[in-house]
């Protein structure tokens, strides 16, 4: 039921969908349907048009009825294409398999021999093969078919080769399994997928193969007909009686279309990745839905965050992922947001400037204020100008958000001249100057880098750079320590503390690190189950944790040179936010919760240190 739901939310796949079903329920039917023989002839009444008497299609140049052949004839064609399909799909599948597993000389003779013939144009390959073979609707079934075999070969071989490294098959090997054993249970079931989807777009092709062969008489003969063929024998009489050959064409049409449209739904509903959200391409800017309930300007900072609230809606279920957040940053001061995986730090984030992908996610409340203007107001061309000119942002992985294939000073020209007209002497000093700014050494070769040219540290100090190309007032850096080493780690660090008081930034440190907390930030918000639970400067989060959350949190961080105090660890899991429980997120871990924490709202309250909890660890002013 989920690949049907997933199939039928792309509509143009529901449309091939119901095409293709409408015309295999015809074909199916087609023998116990009161029609006339499609080979029988009557000269008498050869070229009657659609919808003469006792021939709703009209009759061809032999006067067979049109309506009878075109049923029959699709008949043939669909079961050409589809066994043709399952012929290449199953032994082009199986030589990409064993090439992909075995590697080596193996793989190479048999890739160069895919190779010997996707070198060849496919129909002229076809057409040798049905000169070999002789005309006939079977040849040119084996012809379609074995030139679609390099096609699958060469796919699956790529999908092989990315799996056969990985650990679970060194797993199977260390269990003793054999070669084909491996293949069958454990390859197999991998790529399978990627057959289906295949053999799911390469249908219509096929068919559309075989008709041409049997548009040139290569295919069936006289008298069986196939769409092809009877393209074939109407094409003299395009001029004097065009609904001959229009007909079948407009059934090949549908028929590949159809199938194509098909096939795309289901290469999309079988993507893993695409089960969270919907099929279609995300908008340029988050979903906005918040009713009229906005919170009136309270004039906190530079970047202020009143009561937002983002969810994602996938299906009947709806994730709160930030669930009333309120947060502020001051020119030159750094805030520093904490929790577990999952607690909502991200995605209060992105939702900053619209970046959490809609669909599946919605903004459902509250309001995002930079200088006092409302963001989440903002037309999509004004909030583009925003990004990375104003609010900026430094990711958590930057081989995986700098570009692959463009050098890093071309993707830091790039982030300069989409808000700013510069001359390309005056982006190549300025690049050079941001490298310069991060302490990146020999800054002018470094420009001609490619991101894997750089190590992990260099390439982060990179995004840094990326993120100070236009000056900006705010930086949202997203745990952009986490997959780094300490050293690096430290100098990373101190090159953003240097930097904020220096040019006088904003800084949203999103992290799970007590440590970098402790180092950089000014003030602390704790998060968990997309709410806010304490927050405060850091001195008072960390010499006087209220919430037994931030407690057990700072708990579980060694302590260094002391060595007596026992690293604790939370129990249980972080809370489904798509099924919250009532009054406090943490109750089901708290070793304090009482039938009141789970009973009703709980407020976040107090002055400069603020709680949201009935039992502290600390009472707060």
């Amino acid at each position: 039921m989920t690949f049907l739901k997933l199939l039928f939310r792309n509509r143009l796949a529901a449309l091939g969908a119901v095409v293709l079903g409408i015309i295999l329920l015809l074909v199916i039917v087609t023998p116990i349907l009161p029609l006339q023989d499609p080979d029988v002839t009557n000269t008498a009444d050869r070229f009657m048009t659609p919808f003469s008497d006792g021939h709703l299609l009209g009759t061809d140049h032999l006067g067979r009825d049109l309506l009878s052949r075109l049923l029959y004839g699709t008949r043939v064609s669909l079961a050409v294409g589809i066994f043709a399909a399952l012929i290449a799909g199953t032994i082009g599948s199986a030589i990409g398999i064993v090439a992909g597993y075995f590697g080596g000389r193996t793989d190479n003779i048999i890739m160069r021999g895919v190779d010997m013939l996707m070198a060849f144009p496919y129909i002229l390959l076809a057409l040798a093969i049905v000169a070999a073979l002789g005309p006939g609707l079977f040849n040119a079934l084996i012809a379609v078919a074995a030139v679609n075999i390099p096609f699958f070969a060469r796919n699956i071989r790529g999908v092989t080769v990315s799996l056969a490294g990985r650990e679970f098959i060194d797993a199977a090997r260390l269990a003793g399994m054999g070669h084909t054993r491996i293949i069958l249970t454990e390859l197999l079931p991998n790529v399978l997928s990627t057959i289906v989807i295949a053999m799911s777009t390469t249908v219509g092709w096929m068919i559309l193969e075989t008709a041409g062969l049997s548009f040139l008489g290569l295919g069936s003969q006289p008298p069986q007909a196939d769409l092809g063929s009877m393209l074939g024998e109407a094409r003299s009489q395009l001029i004097t009686d065009p609904h001959t050959s229009i007909i079948p064409g407009i059934m090949i049409f549908l028929i590949v279309m159809s199938i194509n449209l098909l096939g795309d739904g289901v290469r999309d509903a079988l993507d893993p990745r695409l089960r969270s959200g919907a099929l279609t391409r995300p908008r340029a800017q988050t979903l906005v839905n918040r009713g009229g309930d906005v919170p009136a300007d309270d004039r906190k900072g530079i970047l202020n965050l009143q009561r937002l609230s983002t969810q994602f809606h996938i299906g009947p279920r709806i994730y709160k992922a930030v669930n009333e957040v309120s947060l502020y940053v001051n020119p030159g001061e750094c805030l520093g947001v904490i929790g577990e995986s999952g607690s909502g730090k991200s995605v209060t984030a992105l939702s900053v400037m619209g970046l959490v992908p809609s669909p599946p996610g919605v903004v459902t409340g509250g309001a995002v204020r930079y200088e006092g203007e409302d963001l989440l107001d903002m037309p999509f061309e004004r909030l583009r100008q925003k990004r990375g000119d104003n609010v900026a942002y430094i990711f958590q992985d930057p081989l995986s958000t700098l570009h692959p294939l463009y050098r890093v000073g071309d993707q830091l020209k790039e982030a300069i001249s989409v808000h700013h007209k510069v001359s390309d002497k005056e982006l190549d000093r300025r690049a050079i100057e941001l490298l310069k700014s991060v302490r990146i050494p020999n800054p002018e070769s470094r420009i001609r880098n490619y991101p894997h040219e750089m190590s992990g540290g260099m390439r982060q100090r990179v995004g840094i750079a990326m993120a100070l190309a236009n000056d900006p007032e705010v930086i949202i850096a997203d745990e952009p320590t986490t997959a780094l080493d300490v050293t690096v780690q430290a100098q990373i660090l101190s090159l953003l503390d240097d930097l904020r008081r220096e040019r006088g930034l904003a800084i949203v440190f999103i992290t799970h690190d007590f440590g970098v907390v402790a180092q950089l930030c000014d003030r602390v918000a704790v998060m968990y189950g997309g709410r806010i639970v304490e927050e405060g400067t850091t001195a008072d989060i960390l010499d006087k944790p209220a919430h037994p959350y931030t407690a057990r949190l700072m708990a579980c961080v060694p302590e260094l040179g002391g060595g007596k105090r026992e690293l604790a660890a939370i129990p249980g899991l972080p809370p489904i936010v798509s099924d919250l429980p009532p009054g406090c997120a943490f109750a089901p871990r708290c070793d304090k919760a009482t039938e009141a924490c789970t009973q009703g709202e709980i407020a976040l309250e107090g002055g400069t240190h603020k709680v949201r909890c009935i039992h502290p660890e600390e009472e707060v002013a």
